[in-house]
């Protein structure tokens, strides 16, 4: 296909392989790609709305400030002037590829995410959707094999300091 529209921010896009584009600001680190969501795909006379099958990739080039806006307001025979101004953050993207397969996308990102996911054997249950308070209060409950395969998940994902802490007292204590 020869264009898509893509959607970013709550605005759609119009673009095309090897275009560069200034959007909002996105929490993107420059340098790293990444697929936004595809509305439509078209050219050729044809086009396709919402493709599940295809994906756009971008790749996040730089972080601009936008052109000034100088705001200024004035009330007549009071002396009142007040000027300020604004600079939009921007982000420049650059669009490498349309049309890719998402499966095959799905399955490069997917692999890693099983391994961190993959969780001790020995966490109490729901242990990952517990806060801090939640680990301090019912550390005092867990065996040692569940303080120990908690720590480890602690130092491996969330890195919680609180925590950490707390579990860390509760080995020290038995």
């Amino acid at each position: 296909m020869s264009y898509a529209i893509i959607s970013l921010g709550g605005k759609q896009y119009r673009v095309r392989q090897g275009e560069r584009l200034l959007v909002d600001r996105l929490a993107v680190e420059e340098g790293k790609t990444f697929h936004p969501e595809v509305l439509m795909l078209g050219g050729d006379g044809n086009f396709e709305l919402a493709p599940q099958s295809t994906q756009v990739t971008a790749r996040v080039v730089g972080s601009p400030l936008g052109q000034k806006i100088r705001i200024g307001k004035y009330r007549p025979k009071k002396g009142y002037k007040r000027h300020t101004g604004f600079r939009a953050k921007l982000t420049q993207i650059e669009i490498e590829s349309i049309g890719g397969s998402r499966a095959a996308a799905k399955k490069e990102t997917a692999a890693e995410p099983a391994k961190q996911e993959a969780a001790p054997d020995k966490l109490p249950r729901g242990y990952a959707d517990m806060t801090v308070a939640d680990i301090t209060e019912k550390s005092g409950r867990w065996s040692d094999e569940q303080v120990e395969a908690a720590l480890e998940y602690e130092r491996g994902h969330a890195k919680r300091k609180g925590a950490l802490a707390a579990l860390e007292a509760k080995k020290e204590n038995d």
